[in-house]
């Protein structure tokens, strides 16, 4: 059955395979996986996003995001829909972004909302949608445990990378931190720990124009950087994976109960440890003194820094082959796309989906 599927991003962050957030990663890969299976993937998202399949895009907010300009991209996705729907038979619609509720369609067509972030940062009521056939899935299973029973929830899908090509370098002395810089991230308590290593630190990443976000840059990182703890800024696909694969370790700090962790996995099939706080989903991930540390604090993550040579590269790269493939997740996503979509054909809404195996 050809599926017509309509994948909504959050307003705010570009779609892509070498994008920052982990929410708009997964997105593009099942953007691809749908049209490499022969369906019609339709992506919502604003510009600057890579897409296989159809791209709606909407303009790219400039400046400051402030209340005005984040409630101004959320009725612009909220009118997209609505075209979107008039336009095409959608199948499924699968929402990624924390604010889905702003937006939500009041039709019969079956949404998946993925809850990419911590359970707690979706208000009670966007999780208790006042419109048949809507359900979530969580993204990993210490995110599942932590959700309420009461809610429309299906299985878990854990997320996956890609572990084709696996890039291969010659190991540097450098340790290496990726992703958003915000609070939450901890990239300061990265650079203590660098510093009470003795390594060299290189941070990659993106900085939005939130205005929280950039006075943490101005007060928190930047007074901490130095010759050997530097700021690269966003890195490009390719240069992330050869960041990866020469790195000795990747540190996350993170200060957030992470649900999943993407760049930790990628680590991983590159042969790099992982030296991460020991903070929701990343104790799935991490196997204490196997592929990785899992630590508590900065005085920890800097001796961890100095022990990470004990971890061996080819187990690191076998672990994540053996758990961490993409494919197995998006076989379960298309699976329940089949499902959602055979149920509303069907007019049996009533019927739970019972598994995303």
């Amino acid at each position: 059955m050809r599926l017509t599927v309509l994948n909504v991003a959050y307003p705010l962050a570009p779609v892509g395979r070498a994008s920052v957030g982990g929410a708009e990663q997964i997105l593009a890969a099942l953007d691809a996986a749908l049209v490499r299976g022969g369906n019609h993937s339709i992506v919502l998202a604003c510009g600057g996003s890579a897409v296989a399949g159809t791209l709606w895009p909407l303009p790219q907010a400039n400046g400051l995001l402030d209340e005005a300009a984040v409630t101004s991209a959320r009725e612009r996705h909220d009118r997209a829909i609505q075209e979107a729907l008039r336009r095409w038979p959608i199948d499924v619609i699968h929402m990624h972004g924390v604010d889905f509720h702003h937006y939500l369609p009041h039709t019969a067509v079956p949404v998946l909302a993925t809850l990419h972030l911590p359970i707690d940062w979706y208000p009670a009521h966007a999780l208790r949608p006042n419109r048949p056939n809507t359900w979530f899935n969580c993204v990993s299973t210490s995110q599942h445990r932590h959700a309420s029973p009461s809610l429309n929830l299906l299985p878990p899908i854990e997320n996956g990378v890609a572990l084709e090509p696996l890039t291969r370098h010659a190991k540097r002395g450098f340790a290496l931190m990726l992703g958003r810089v915000c609070p939450e991230k901890g990239v300061h308590i990265a650079i203590d720990a660098a510093k009470r290593a003795g390594v060299t630190l290189l941070i990659g990443g993106e900085i939005f124009e939130y205005e929280a976000h950039r006075r943490y840059f101005d007060e928190e990182v930047r007074p901490r950087l130095d010759a050997r703890r530097r700021f690269l800024g966003p890195v490009g696909l390719d240069r992330k994976r050869r960041l990866l694969a020469a790195a000795r370790c990747l540190l996350i700090p993170s200060l957030a109960e992470e649900t999943s962790s993407l760049v930790a996995r990628e680590a991983l099939a590159a042969g790099t440890p992982v030296v991460a706080f020991d903070r929701g989903a990343l104790r799935e991930t991490i196997e204490h003194g196997r592929t990785g540390y899992l630590v508590r604090d900065a005085a920890e993550m800097g001796e961890a820094i100095a022990r990470v040579e004990a971890i061996d590269p080819d187990t690191c790269r076998a672990v994540a082959r053996q758990r961490f493939s993409s494919d197995r997740m998006i076989e379960q996503y298309l699976a329940v796309y089949h499902r959602l979509a055979a149920s509303a054909r069907s007019s049996d809404n009533s019927s739970p989906v019972v598994s995303a195996a």
